[in-house]
């Protein structure tokens, strides 16, 4: 095991954040090795994960330093101070602190502060970055929503922007370093601005990235909020080239009364007519999205709608997760569903979203599109996001953008051929 490692569970947001420790950590005086478990806590398996993780760091590496951060850290701190595996446990506004890292021996073991009353970002997170390939930049934290089933907003606090100028400047130096693709991150992206003088938009934000920085070759939003893709934004994401055509969006349930009970701000019909409206415009674009399965007093006819949903939004790359009570939230008040039912519901909405998936997967066959190698020189993503190989025998030199064809289907991934010189 090298000296340093860090171990992400969760969102995008964290794989950036993790990038951000991990050059930290780089850096700090002390060698001897440390083992990060940036947790999540959007479910109760996603805790129970972060413990799995937590013990078989341990079991890697018996003399090694554990600490585990991130959301789960922060919401629950004494369960993981409770592990015996455990040296430190360090809160979401802690983990963006360079001092964090640098001196771990010398700090106290718990260092789990009040999220709420944190009201930046934290400047070296806007600098996080993945590969040559592909880069995570974190522009908004927090969220001010709180929806019945979540308890992310305890982990995160309330919401807040990177200034747009800190963005460009971040986004600008890694484009210089060579990557190619940046893909914003945060909480609840599309409330980015509420907290920054003259309250800018994301779809604000995102021009000015395009303009700013010309040769950044592609950018990607992470999960938005459907019902706050405004018309600036929509029309970027629709109409610009160097803005992938996929979207991940947080629909959550396609059942009215559900979603009312989830304190949703957007409707059944809302979500389908902006499916609609971003398809109308621009064809090729991917639809991702986040459904719950067995929320509390879901009935039959109400899961035929969210298994509907997946049909009428074209939801090819889908995040389902059974509905798990989380302790404090409203949802975990409400009448529960048996397990079964929700592990049944999850599974069956699973395979909708993959026959959904391999349809579009088979429309793609014959088709071009343009390739980003990543760090093996054979496999990549194309615009819409879809896991591409290259033939046997084929290789480039990841960060490359390439022309190929659509070949074949290999599983889950394309199998393509070059078409064109490569840029």
């Amino acid at each position: 095991m090298s000296a340093h490692e860090v171990v992400t569970l969760g969102c995008r947001l964290n794989i950036a954040e993790s990038e951000a420790i991990a050059r930290t950590l780089a850096d700090a005086p002390d060698r001897s090795p440390v083992v990060v478990i940036n947790s999540c806590a959007v479910t109760a398996e996603a805790v129970r994960r972060t413990g799995q993780a937590v013990r078989r760091a341990r079991r890697a590496d018996p003399a090694a330093r554990i600490v585990v951060t991130g959301c789960a850290a922060q919401i629950e701190p004494d369960r993981f101070a409770a592990m015996a595996e455990v040296d430190a446990v360090v809160g979401n506004s802690e983990k963006a602190r360079p001092a964090s890292w640098l001196d771990l021996s010398g700090s106290a073991r718990v260092r789990v502060g009040d999220i709420m009353a944190v009201r930046e970002t934290a400047p070296q997170m806007a600098h996080a970055y993945g590969d040559r390939t592909r880069a995570f930049v974190e522009v908004q934290n927090g969220c001010d929503h709180r929806c019945t089933f979540c308890v992310i907003p305890y982990g995160r606090g309330n919401s807040r922007s990177v200034p747009a100028g800190a963005v460009v400047d971040r986004i600008a130096a890694l484009v210089d370093e060579g990557h190619r693709e940046i893909v914003l991150t945060g909480v609840d992206v599309t409330s980015y601005g509420h907290d920054l003088p003259g309250e800018p938009t994301l779809g604000s934000l995102v021009g000015r990235i395009l303009n700013h920085v010309p040769a950044l070759a592609r950018l990607r939003l992470s999960s938005l909020d459907s019902i706050e893709i405004d018309d600036e934004l929509f029309d970027l994401v629709t109409g610009e080239p160097r803005m992938m055509p996929h979207l991940h969006l947080s629909l959550q349930a396609g059942d009215d009364m559900i979603l009312k009970r989830m304190k949703r701000r957007h409707s059944r019909g809302e979500a389908i007519a902006m499916v609609e409206r971003l398809k109308a415009r621009r064809p090729g674009i991917a639809i991702g999205a986040d459904i719950i399965a067995g929320f509390p007093t879901e009935s039959e006819a109400m899961f035929a709608n969210s298994l509907r949903l997946v049909e009428e939004c074209d939801i090819v790359f889908g995040h389902i997760f059974p509905f798990s009570p989380r302790e404090g939230t409203p949802a975990a008040r409400m009448p529960q569903l048996d397990r079964r039912v929700i592990k049944d519901r999850a599974a069956a909405l699973r395979a909708a979203c993959g026959q959904q998936r391999s349809r579009w997967l088979e429309s793609l066959v014959a088709t071009t599109h343009s390739l980003l190698v990543e760090s093996d020189g054979r496999s990549g993503h194309l615009e819409n996001f879809a896991a591409a190989r290259l033939a046997a025998g084929s290789a480039l030199t990841p960060g490359t953008i390439a022309d190929v064809a659509v070949t074949a289907i290999a599983g889950a991934t394309l199998s393509v051929a070059m078409s064109e010189a490569a840029e």
